[in-house]
């Protein structure tokens, strides 16, 4: 279903109230009632079979007593079902036979009440697939949309009308917000509750605002989303449209997982949701109250140019606090003009500030702020500007209000928000400048970051728009791009590599292994073979060149130093027998039990950067890649950057480089050399291609990587495949091993 098809969701012809009650402390009583008087144009056909009338409507017995369409009569184009769950199904087939094809389940009792509901939920859905229904709920509240208007929900009130779309998870974070948003002065288009999310979920109703024309800013909160994929390709199109401003809450079932790497434990489940809204210019909070400070001024004010911001106060301390402010968001203090600051010093008395942040005094009235503002939003250098009132003896917020309003209305085009400090006495100036449609807040604090928001969206939806201009102009240039990776890449060495680790019944590779997938993939790694006896170890020293280090080769092992399981700078075949045995010695002696390979004859390289590269599978979204310091320092420092495989391109690895303070090493850090950065980018993007080439790769570790004033080196990799993989693997090796190299062919 297109999302424009779900107009119909939010402007019915005609609404049935399946379960509609006389009794004012029923839900179907609140649901006509609300539909009533939303001023809903349609017609509304309460059904209950005991009733005659509920509040002057006719009432029906049955959804097949209901008016046959015909020329006075419209079809029923949407149900709203409140019964007990038990009887919700029997109703559904109802509206089936009636063409009834958009329905609304506000009864609670399925899946959210355990393995019974569940069940229950499931005939549910599989019967509305099968009959083309498309369902919102179950256990929601409902839907409103201001414009239509219409309000087919149980929630008390009706909201302002206005621009800001809320799809909400939680049905009482909704019904809250709708009553507090009358205080507040938001005004919305609409209101989804998105109950279970059996049918309908977020991305379906994102896809509905980014189309809607009375929505200019959405915001949602939400505990998990449905279909990662999809949430990513509709948001990726929406921001580049108008602002997605998110509140994630909840763990997602992925982050339960086991995890045996680095990658594994420093990205968990939330860095896939961090990583996604990133790449797709969603904008996440942490708090309700920066989601509906953003909102407002997403749906009132236009975008700022750039980040240079300025003041204009009539209070130093204040002034300076909300300078902080700036500065610790990322933004920047804008500089005036010459022409500003000697039209400010023209004006202003002698001992105000005329430059950033301006300080027109204490006694400043209306007039003085009126003509400061101008001036500094006339001003090119700057991008946006906050006002601050403090309310002195002599200040008159009420008539500041005003001013601001002036101003607004002759110089529309920049961002313009307030920060009225106090109590009762700045109230009438608060509510005139948000009823106008201005963001004015209590304190310096939320206007920041309110207009940190506005300057990293529209930063970022520019980007997006960029690099989707570059991918749609480059369709053909990623056409031979692939039949180069296809050559370049040796796919069946890695295919090869997992069906010898899948005959043994592992899921873990060895290092020599590790070796072997990542130079099939262009990615540069020390030589590595395995040896199972001291002789066969010094031969292979031989043959990849001294010096050389011996490691342990045993999945069971995580941590091959902590046992002496690695001996490093071994510079002859003596040297590379007598420790050989001594690994084996050790490895007796303090994990008799873990199985034993043999033992890793790597070359020995240089010192250079030690970097992470790694990845791990998310449930919802796929590969995670992660970038950054590596070796000792991941533990330590955890200084990371993660991005999703899919779809990376070089300006997101770009961008992952710089946001870890491993960028300014590699750029050279108090006199050394730059490193080879080029070469670091080629290794994440063969990587990610790597994984997205094989998604049964569930974590993988390059660490560390090193790098280089030319050339990067993976010194250690761990390759972790998936359990499902192995699976499969099992029954095969029973019938016939030949029928494993079927299932890696068909998996990989």
């Amino acid at each position: 279903m297109k999302e424009q098809h779900l107009s119909k969701l939010f402007a019915p012809g005609s609404i049935a109230v399946i379960g509609a009650s006389r009794n004012p402390e029923k839900v179907g009583h609140a649901i006509v009632k609300n539909l009533l008087e939303s001023g809903y144009p349609g017609k509304i056909y309460p059904i209950n079979p005991r009733e005659e009338k509920i509040l002057g409507l006719k009432c029906f017995k049955s959804v097949k007593e209901l008016p046959t369409p015909g020329k006075k009569e419209e079809a029923v184009e949407l149900a709203v079902i409140a019964i007990p769950a038990s009887k919700v199904l029997e109703a559904v087939k109802e509206c089936a036979q009636s063409n009834i094809n958009l329905i609304i389940v506000v009864s609670a009792g399925f899946k959210e009440t355990g393995p019974d509901g569940l069940e229950l939920e499931k005939e549910l859905v599989t019967f509305c697939r099968k009959k083309n229904i498309r369902l919102l709920g179950p256990n929601c509240v409902g839907l409103i949309h201001t414009h239509t208007p219409v309000n087919a929900s149980f929630a008390r009130g009706f909201p302002r009308k206005g621009h800001i779309s809320f799809i909400s998870q939680s049905g009482a974070m909704l019904v809250s917000i709708i009553d507090w948003s009358e205080i507040a002065g938001l005004g919305f288009s609409h209101f989804v509750s998105l109950g279970n999310k059996a049918d309908l979920h977020e991305t379906d109703f994102l896809e509905y605002a980014g189309w809607d024309p009375t929505t200019r800013v959405i915001l949602c909160y939400l505990e998990d989303i449905v279909n990662g994929q999809r949430f990513l390709e509709k948001a990726s199109h929406i921001s580049t449209l108008k602002p997605i401003i998110i509140l994630k809450a909840g763990a997602s079932p992925a982050g339960a997982r086991a995890v045996t790497s680095h990658t594994g434990a420093l990205a968990g489940s939330d860095s896939a949701y961090d990583a996604a809204f990133k790449q797709s210019a969603v904008l996440r909070v942490g708090n309700m109250e920066e989601l509906f400070d953003m909102a407002f001024a997403f749906a009132n004010q236009p975008l700022p140019e750039g980040n240079k911001i300025a003041i204009v106060t009539n209070s130093g301390g204040p002034g300076i606090l909300t300078t902080d402010q700036v500065e610790k968001a990322g933004l920047h203090m804008a500089r005036f003009t010459a022409e500003t600051s000697k039209q400010l010093r023209a004006f202003l008395p002698v001992e105000a500030s005329i430059y950033n942040p301006v300080d027109v005094l204490g006694d400043a009235g209306a007039e003085r702020y009126q003509f400061a503002l101008e001036k500094v939003l006339l001003d090119p250098q700057v991008d946006g500007v906050i006002t601050l009132l403090c309310p002195t003896a002599t200040t008159e917020p009420l008539e500041v209000a005003r001013a601001v309003l002036k101003i607004r209305q002759k110089i529309p085009r920049k961002p313009l928000m307030g920060v009225f400090m106090g109590g009762k006495e700045i109230q009438e100036g608060q509510k005139l400048l948000r009823e106008a449609g201005i963001p004015c807040y209590t304190f310096p604090e939320r206007s920041v970051a309110a207009m940190e928001g506005m300057v990293k969206y529209h930063k970022n939806a520019a980007s997006l728009r960029q690099k989707k201009l570059l991918q749609e102009g480059t369709a053909e240039k990623e056409q031979k791009r692939q039949k180069v990776n296809t050559h370049l890449y040796n796919t069946a060495q890695v295919k090869a590599t997992f069906y010898d680790a899948l005959k043994e019944r592992r899921v873990v590779l060895l290092g020599h292994e590790g070796v072997k997938v990542l130079t099939a993939f262009e990615i540069p790694a020390a030589p590595s073979q395995l040896a199972r006896e001291p002789q066969e170890a010094a031969q292979k020293a031989e043959e990849i060149g001294f010096p050389v280090v011996l490691k342990i080769a045993s999945p069971k092992i995580l941590h091959k130093s902590d046992i002496g399981g690695v001996v490093a700078g071994l510079e002859n075949t003596q040297e590379v027998k007598k420790h050989f045995e001594g690994i084996m010695h050790r490895v007796q002696r303090f994990i008799p039990d873990a199985p034993f390979y043999g033992i890793e004859v790597q070359k020995m390289m240089p010192p250079g950067m030690e970097i992470i590269i790694g990845s791990s599978f998310d449930l919802q979204f796929g590969h995670l890649l992660v970038f950054g310091l590596g070796g000792i320092y991941v533990n330590l420092f955890k200084d990371i950057s993660v991005r999703l495989a899919q779809n990376l391109e070089e300006v997101d690895i770009d961008e992952m480089i710089k946001e870890t303070k491993a960028y300014h090493l590699l750029k050279g850090f108090r006199g050394s050399n730059p490193l080879d950065v080029q070469s670091l980018k080629d290794t994440i993007l063969n990587t990610a291609r790597l994984v997205t080439s094989f998604p049964e790769i569930r974590e993988m570790d390059i660490n560390p990587l090193l790098v280089y004033e030319k050339g990067v080196c993976a010194v250690d990799v761990k390759i972790t495949l998936s359990h499902d993989l192995m699976a499969n693997v099992h029954p095969a090796l029973e019938r016939g091993e030949h029928l494993v190299e079927q299932i890696v062919e068909r998996r990989i």
